[in-house]
């Protein structure tokens, strides 16, 4: 099939959705399909650039800023990129190319009008990757009311919808929400979990044998640290085992609440805890090599189910997790199914002490666990598996 996949991110950003739509449109063409993806870009002069990238054609459009500046801003330059973007595409060399398909990436939720352009100028189908419910969400952990604001954002959202064939969410509890979208014709909704490729053997920056940490058994958190991450709690447990020196914790990312974490782990002087800026992602799996269990911490005000990047990392290392979640997320139930790791739902740091302690038990004595993490990845979250699940939905007549 002739592709094209719309999103805010890719390479060179190193967020995790930038590393799978890369992933994804690596698998695409290994899979004999032609690939194209257009980017929003804010700092090149000029309307169109071309990029080539391991056989996918990669073209950024000048749109917008939406990064590091103002909620206002953000917000009205969101809006308006997808209408500069085809604006640029059309003076682009590919402004006649039609397509077998259009698929795009949310977040953000404002891709809308580019894909439904693409669609019809195409006559084909369009799938949409959602990887959170947005504004719900935003309104679930209090950063937002029911009032002007979040009735405008839900009306872009649900006018991507109405645009989709297909949706693809990353977890069964989220089909939920969409009971009424799916009762139209020709629409079709699906569970399209995480994916990863193969991971890459790149040497670590981090060498934990050089650092406070050396001899313990390490718990990491790799990923982003904002609102909807909960992170506070993870510091309330590295409290609990700062007299326990064989137990330290690693955070290594970006995101709003980094600096507040690391200001409130100086003032109550945990020692057992180490702060790092992101790495490259060829880096994560010598970083997990050098570790004993991944963190995970999602807001206990969700509502929705949420399946993180980072865990199918962890999945694919063979690291087994601690995780701190939401009650009732699919995440809790996979855990504890697949016998991959410990999870609470009550977000109580004596229950999380708990786990803490059954999984170093678990570490020792548990000689498959590693096994198991690696065979859940690999049954469930292969990229490979990824891309035929879209390509057959594209495929499929009447959604």
């Amino acid at each position: 099939m002739r592709l094209v996949l719309i999103s805010n991110v890719f390479p060179p950003l190193r967020i995790s959705g930038a590393v799978q739509l890369r992933d994804l449109s690596r698998e695409f063409v290994r899979q004999g399909h032609a690939v194209t993806v257009l980017l929003p870009s804010s700092d090149q002069p000029q309307p169109w650039r071309l990029e080539e990238m391991e056989g996918v054609r990669v073209i950024r459009l000048k749109a917008p800023r939406t990064r590091d500046i103002g909620h206002v801003r953000r917000v009205m330059g969101e809006l308006a990129m997808p209408f500069v973007m085809l604006r640029q595409l059309r003076k682009s060399p590919w402004a006649q190319e039609t397509w077998d398909g259009v698929v795009w990436y949310s977040p953000p939720i404002f891709h809308g009008f580019l894909a439904n352009a693409l669609k019809k100028s195409s006559r084909c189908k369009g799938y949409l990757i959602l990887r959170d419910i947005f504004p719900e969400w935003a309104v679930d952990l209090g950063l937002m009311g029911r009032g002007l604001a979040y009735r405008f954002f839900d009306a872009v959202a649900r006018y991507q919808y109405s645009v989709a064939d297909v949706i693809g969410v990353q977890s069964p509890g989220n089909q939920t929400y969409f009971e009424r979208w799916r009762q139209q014709p020709a629409r079709r909704l699906e569970v399209l979990p995480n994916w990863l490729a193969p991971a890459a053997q790149a040497r670590c920056s981090i060498r934990l044998s050089q650092t406070s940490l050396k001899g313990r058994k390490v718990l990491v958190y790799a990923g982003n640290m904002g609102a909807a991450q909960g992170m506070d709690i993870l510091l309330d447990l590295a409290a609990q085992f700062l007299n326990r020196k064989e137990v330290g914790f690693l955070f290594v990312g970006r995101g709003t609440d980094v600096q507040r974490l690391q200001d409130m782990a100086r003032e109550r002087l945990l020692d057992n805890v180490l702060f790092h800026d992101e790495i490259h992602p060829d880096e994560i799996p010598d970083l997990y090599a050098q570790c004993s269990a991944g963190l995970v911490a999602l807001d206990p005000r969700h509502k929705s189910h949420n399946i993180p990047g980072k865990f199918l990392t962890y999945m694919q290392s063979g690291l087994p997790v601690l995780a701190n979640v939401n009650a009732g997320n699919d995440l809790a139930q996979m855990i504890r199914g697949e016998r991959v790791g410990q999870v609470c739902e009550s977000n109580r740091v004596d229950e999380l002490l708990m786990l803490t302690d059954a999984l170093l038990a678990q570490l020792d004595s548990d000689k498959d666990l590693s096994r198991r993490c690696r065979g859940l990845f690999e049954r469930d979250f292969a990229v490979e598996k990824t891309v035929r699940q879209i390509v057959s939905a594209l495929g499929s007549p009447g959604g």
